[in-house]
């Protein structure tokens, strides 16, 4: 088990690292940078910020940089992307000391303070199952092994529905399941149940898209996710068992007004695609699972002193971890290009500041960058965000 947890891949971040409360009230700015631990590139502190305009020639959308700092743990940022101007972030992230094979967990939302469009990530579960009668009779289902809890794998249908759905949206009125799908593309696109030597993997992937009321205000929302499965033989005194370790993950949704899902594609794709994971963070995240496993745990007492052990750890990669690490970064870009019939298209741009291709929602003939990290797409040949700006705006080229 220590071997195969060793080699075990390190869980996507976007979708495994922050504990959200569902009942926080939202802060200012200022004050939710201080309490969550994050940072904003922010635009023009001087100059009064332009406003989305939907009329005429003169629409456009406005999307800044995003920035997660993980202070409970590495002090590094974490992950970054691009976000409308005008929307929040929501959420943080938990290290655990309980669980070596997923020792960081996160659920977040990014959501317009005006509106009820809004991008959610939830944390992952992590489960385990065995054949093994004995071992069964002292970890019954419900309880945790290493950190996992016991449970006979299912489907990312079943996953979605049984699982996910009661702990999400379980109190909502009116609650009503449109859409439980299976989508195999999903866990196609993250290369997700690819096989390893001694262990059989498998996959699924799953779409459900549910409405309800809340406060009183129709709502539809679809949700994501992935089940990964890895099965392998260990020689026990009375023969072979198979254990499995299963992971539900990946998980994500968008929402908004009910009517109004499909017209914010766009800006949830962006997001999606958009989304970077620090190299160096990643590292010492891939370097902690093995120290977990190998010590069991057996030596962390409090969140203080798994700190400072996180600051002792290497944030280089291993050459296996580097590799894994460039191709999950192709991921999201993967994900976002897949992930629904809805998808209504994105546009690809060479950004001078950051010396590479962004993608921004299409529909629009202009796009500009500054050095601030923010973008302006717009269809108003006459529209020039320097006029009364103290940042410099380039007009980005289509790539």
């Amino acid at each position: 088990m220590k071997a195969h947890l060793s080699q075990s891949r390190v869980f996507i971040i976007l979708l495994s690292v922050l504990c959200l409360n569902g009942n926080c009230s939202q802060q200012s700015p200022k004050s939710e940078q201080k309490e969550q631990g994050f940072k904003t590139q922010n635009a023009e502190s001087k100059q009064q910020a332009l406003s989305p305009k939907k009329s005429g020639s003169d629409k456009f959308l406005r999307f800044k940089s995003f920035s997660y700092i993980d202070q409970q743990g590495t002090g590094l940022e974490a992950f970054s992307f691009l976000m409308p101007a005008e929307w929040m972030f929501e959420g943080g992230m938990t290290w655990l000391l309980d669980n070596p094979m997923m020792p960081s967990v996160s659920a977040f939302r990014v959501f317009n303070p005006n509106g009820r469009e809004e991008f959610e990530v939830f944390p992952n579960h992590s489960f385990y199952w065995t054949t093994n009668n004995q071992q069964m009779s002292l970890f019954p289902p419900g309880s945790r092994y290493f950190g996992s809890v016991v449970k006979q794998p299912v489907t990312a249908q079943v996953a979605l529905k049984e699982i996910v759905l009661p702990e999400q949206r379980g109190g909502f009125q009116g609650l009503t399941i449109l859409k439980n799908e299976n989508l195999p593309e999903l866990p196609a696109a993250i290369g997700a149940g690819q096989q390893q030597a001694g262990v059989v993997s498998s996959a699924t992937g799953a779409k459900l898209r549910i409405s309800y009321v809340s406060g009183r205000v129709p709502m539809e929302e679809e949700f994501y996710g992935v089940v990964e499965t890895m099965t392998f033989p260990t020689q026990g005194m009375y023969g072979i068992s198979y254990n499995t370790l299963w992971y539900l993950d990946y998980i994500f949704s968008f929402k908004a007004e009910a009517g109004n899902l499909e017209k914010n594609t766009k800006i949830f794709q962006t997001i999606v695609s958009s989304f970077k994971v620090n190299p160096r963070w990643y590292a010492k995240y891939s370097n902690i699972i093995v120290y977990l496993a190998q010590q069991q745990i057996t030596r962390i007492r409090n969140i203080g002193e798994f700190s400072r052990m996180l600051s002792m750890m290497s944030d280089q990669m291993r050459e296996e971890n580097l590799a894994q690490f460039k191709a999950r970064g192709e991921v999201y870009v993967r994900v976002s290009r897949q992930f629904s019939d809805n998808i209504l298209g994105i546009d690809r741009y060479y950004d001078p500041y950051e010396g590479r291709e962004v993608e921004l929602p299409s529909g629009y003939n202009y796009a500009w960058s500054n050095n601030n990290g923010e973008y302006i797409v717009t269809d108003n040949p006459d529209l020039n965000p320097n006029v009364g700006s103290n940042l410099h705006w380039e007009l980005m080229p289509k790539k």
